[in-house]
């Protein structure tokens, strides 16, 4: 059994007027903070604001890109040119990035979202480009992506250092993969669940599907959400 994990979560998803999340307690308890960019939700004022209670808290600080989709919270399917996803990846970690800078402070990792997540998980071709564009900004960014994914085999394969995660809030099908949000049980939704999901996995070292089955695997760090 792991003694010690990393925590990350999803943070800086309010913009305007409109909040979302519990970014100040999910602050107390996490190492790791995947910020957004902008595309899905966040803004400018938002993601300093993140930026500055994460840096205050001693949270490591990580960019979350996603395919341009506020309507839609960044869970919309999109097939993009390739140029086109890499400047998008670009310009949304080098904002964040910079924001960070002005703070004092550094990115760590890039953690994709919702949509663009998922399907570079399954896709060779946009796991590749994702890895390419953080590559091309900057080589020393850690990839944080699901253990088993496709993802996390093309930061490999680009030269990325690669954090494997895993999901409390989430079931695994007997593929290893995330249960798709749209069928029931997909999301676990009280703290018990949670942490007794968590717990089987860390325990047997490895993804338990919905199953019961035991996959194998080392992972890094474990995603929260508020």
């Amino acid at each position: 059994m792991i003694d010690t994990i990393n925590l990350n979560a999803d943070l800086g998803e309010s913009f305007g007027a409109w909040e979302m999340g519990s970014d100040a307690e999910l602050l107390r308890i996490v190492g790791t903070a995947n910020i957004a960019c902008g595309f899905h939700a966040g803004d400018p004022l938002v993601m300093r604001r993140t930026v500055r209670q994460a840096l205050a808290a001693g949270v490591s600080l990580g960019a979350h890109p996603s395919f341009p989709d506020l309507q839609g919270f960044g869970r919309r399917a999109m097939q993009l040119p390739a140029a086109e996803l890499e400047a998008m990846l670009i310009y949304q970690i080098g904002a964040l990035a910079g924001i960070a800078r002005s703070e004092g402070g550094r990115l760590t990792h890039v953690k994709p979202h919702g949509a663009l997540n998922n399907l570079a998980c399954e896709d060779v071709a946009l796991a590749t480009q994702v890895a390419s564009a953080i590559r091309s900004l900057d080589p020393s960014l850690i990839l944080l992506a699901p253990a088993l994914s496709k993802l996390a085999l093309a930061g490999e394969a680009a030269g990325l250092r690669v954090a494997a995660e895993i999901f409390a809030d989430r079931a695994y099908g007997e593929s290893g993969h995330l249960v798709p949000r749209s069928q029931v049980g997909a999301v676990l939704h009280t703290a018990d669940e949670c942490v007794a999901h968590v717990r089987r996995m860390l325990d047997a070292g490895g993804i338990v599907t919905v199953g019961g089955r035991l996959i194998r695997t080392g992972f890094h760090s474990i995603c929260v959400h508020g």
